[in-house]
């Protein structure tokens, strides 16, 4: 068999064609259609059972007892059952030829929602800071119709506004509540919606439905990252999925391309117009994705034959980037460019710089990291390996997707997550690759059925870790959003607003009146100074603060959590600041609830009169 025919899954004319059936031929057919319908049977009962026992396990679930593991230590037996199941059915599943799209789809489907889906229904309020972050700029584009004036650090959303700005046209078209109350969904909305391109790009190389569904598993098993919160990184990734699928579909070799048809001179107007279109969208939504879309598309441009499909594409991207750089973020990419000129000349350190020393970190977390770099470094050698035995995926351009964001990558620390993103970028093009490697056809399905599903679990195990390992701080209690609101709601403009770590719900609600100050982003001599001497450590930050205009300190659970899990601070930081603000006459405290302590300083001459 051909490469080529060994990708589109075509298949040699049977050898026993018009010949006579020996004695016993019947016997043994009608074995195989007996374990046929069983195997059948078993694929269809397996998914309702799993998602059943998943939505089981989640009535009991103790948030508090989070600790070093997060989500991990606390999700009963029962959840982990469910999992393993659903894994082991879409391994049979790929063992029977004859199961269908719509079965494939709904076992990814699922694994979806079990992974993505669970926070969403444990938690009773948004997760992550950073989501709460965009929530409250897409509230302050509405309320000041486009820009936000006074952004301080948050401007950057102010030349980058795509996302926040359809969000923005979405909510006052549809007259719903802020975005506070679809954000929470926003993980398994995105991998749902993820899926379509995700399966358009992997038929581009095959018209074998098991290594199209295999890939689309295998990428959501290994998606560990956590890049698919309500961000605009999320909406870009997305967008750039859906750019290179269209691309691909239209390359020379596409296997969406019936045989016989011409080779396409170019890219047919009907796709160039929509492509640049979600180009232009990309450009305007995220400052990183543009690089990785370009990158890609250099990448995709090497092989002559792609060039008249992909170079029009490409084009139009460096046209729509520089343009935007030059006009829209001209004053970030001035005030930048010092930064990104220096990068350049510090690859190595650009590469290792998401690899930061674990020795301050909890000792779960230390455990958590090993296990993420673990994954990422099986992800790569699976690769690899199916590049070596694999030979018909050679001439795809899939190879090429998969090393693209490593220019990128070399080119730009991006606050020690470059790395992070480069694996994102790459993880699409190399879970296909695992797939081609896991799910070869021939042989016996049911054996390689057996030999695949511990792999399948591995791989599971490994994003669990990843993706769940931190919740402690990225769980947000009820008592911690009060606090939050109470500050919001009751201090005045232009009041400052301090607090340990970002991990705060709502922390930058109104962020365009009120200064905030987080004291993980202090130099290291004052954070040893607040550690060694905590009001004397702290009140240089305070200054300025009167009557009129107080200044708030927020300390709260989820805050005591982070400065654990990542060092940035002691652990005991946030109880020994509490009970030395409880003590000093210049602080009162204003709120108290079981998770959260607000305490407000009116200056040292409020303290001195008490």
């Amino acid at each position: 068999m051909d490469e080529r025919r060994a990708l589109t899954g075509g298949r040699a004319q049977s050898l026993t064609s018009g010949v006579a059936r020996r004695p016993g031929t019947v016997l043994v057919d009608r074995r195989r259609v007996r374990r046929g319908g069983s195997l059948q049977w078993a694929v269809r009962a397996l998914l309702p059972t799993a998602l059943a026992l998943w939505l089981l396990s989640l009535r009991h679930v103790e948030l508090r007892g989070m600790r070093d593991f997060g989500l991990l230590q606390v999700l009963p037996v029962l959840f982990w059952v469910a999992l393993g199941l659903l894994a082991f059915g879409f391994c049979l599943a790929m063992a029977d030829r004859r199961t269908g799209h719509g079965w494939f789809a709904a076992y990814v489907l699922g694994l979806i929602a079990v992974v993505h889906a669970s926070p969403t229904l444990l938690y009773p309020t948004l997760r992550y800071s950073w989501a709460w972050k965009h929530v409250a700029v897409v509230d302050a584009m509405i309320r000041h119709d486009g820009d936000v004036p006074g952004a301080g650090q948050l401007s950057l959303y102010n030349q980058w506004p795509g996302f926040f700005e359809l969000n923005a046209f979405f909510l006052k078209s549809t007259g719903l509540d802020p975005a506070l109350g679809y954000a929470a969904w926003a993980p398994p909305v995105f991998n749902a919606l993820l899926l379509a391109p995700l399966l358009l790009l992997y038929r581009s190389v095959t018209r074998d439905r098991r290594l199209v569904w295999g890939g689309a598993w295998i990428f959501y098993s290994c998606s560990w990252v956590g890049q698919d919160y309500f961000a605009p990184q999320a909406f870009a990734f997305l967008l750039f999925v859906t750019v290179i699928a269209l691309v691909m579909g239209q390359l020379p070799d596409s296997a969406l391309r019936r045989p016989g048809t011409p080779r396409p001179g170019r890219l047919p107007l009907g796709t160039l117009a929509p492509v640049v279109l979600i180009e232009a969208v990309i450009v305007s939504s995220h400052p990183l994705t543009p690089l990785m879309l370009i990158s890609a598309l250099v990448a995709l441009s090497l092989p002559r034959r792609n060039r008249r499909v992909v170079l029009p594409v490409l084009g139009c991207a460096v046209l729509l980037t520089a343009v935007w750089n030059v006009t829209v973020a001209r004053s970030y990419m001035a005030a930048h460019l010092g930064d990104f000129v220096g990068s350049l000349t510090r690859t190595d350190a650009n590469i290792v710089s998401g690899l930061a020393t674990l020795g301050t970190a909890a000792p779960g977390q230390v455990v958590v990291s090993w296990v993420d770099r673990g994954l990422s470094a099986a992800v790569l050698l699976l690769a690899v390996l199916a590049l070596l035995v694999r030979p018909e995926v050679r001439r795809t351009g899939l190879p090429l997707l998969a090393l693209s964001p490593l220019p990128v990558l070399g080119a730009n620390a991006y606050g020690g997550e470059m790395i992070f993103r480069a694996y994102l970028f790459a993880l699409p093009a190399a879970a296909f690759l695992i797939a081609s490697l896991l799910f070869e056809r021939g042989g016996k399905p049911g054996l390689r059925a057996v030999a695949v599903y511990p792999v399948l679990v591995a791989l599971l195990g490994g994003l669990v870790f990843g993706y769940y390992g931190k919740e402690s701080a990225n769980y947000f209690t009820k008592d911690e959003v009060a606090a939050v609101r109470f500050v919001t709601a009751t201090a005045p403009p232009e009041a400052r607003i301090v607090t340990l770590t970002s991990a705060v719900p709502g922390l930058y609600t109104r962020y365009e009146q009120y200064f905030w100050v987080q004291a993980e982003e202090w130099a290291i001599s004052d954070r040893r100074r607040l550690v060694r001497e905590p009001v004397a450590g702290l009140t240089p930050f305070l200054e300025g603060a009167t009557a009129q205009r107080p200044a708030y300190v927020v300390l709260s659970r989820a805050q005591a959590a982070d400065c654990y899990f990542r060092g940035v601070l002691p652990a005991d930081t946030p109880r020994r600041l509490e009970s030395a603000l409880s003590t000093d006459s210049g602080f009162v405290p204003v709120y108290r609830n079981e998770d959260a302590v607000v305490f407000r300083y009116q200056g040292p001459e409020r303290g001195e009169r008490r």
